[in-house]
């Protein structure tokens, strides 16, 4: 599983994992996909993501399960 979209940084975002050193969580983008079904709309707020982000969140978020 190749994960090299999510970064870990102990001095941003209290450690947190992060979508490409961007101050963007994995669970913020897990938050995003639950508040925009459409990603189209979620594009248009956050057109920084990619969906390799999106996708690399979600498989981050399952491998923590």
């Amino acid at each position: 599983m190749k994960l090299d979209r999510i970064s870990l940084n102990p001095t941003k975002m209290n450690g947190q994992p992060c979508i490409r050193d961007l101050r963007l969580t994995v669970q913020r983008v897990i938050e995003l996909l639950a508040t925009y079904p459409d990603r189209n709309e979620l594009r248009e707020e956050f057109p920084e993501l990619e969906d390799e982000d999106i996708q690399q969140s979600l498989m981050y978020a399952h491998s923590m399960f």
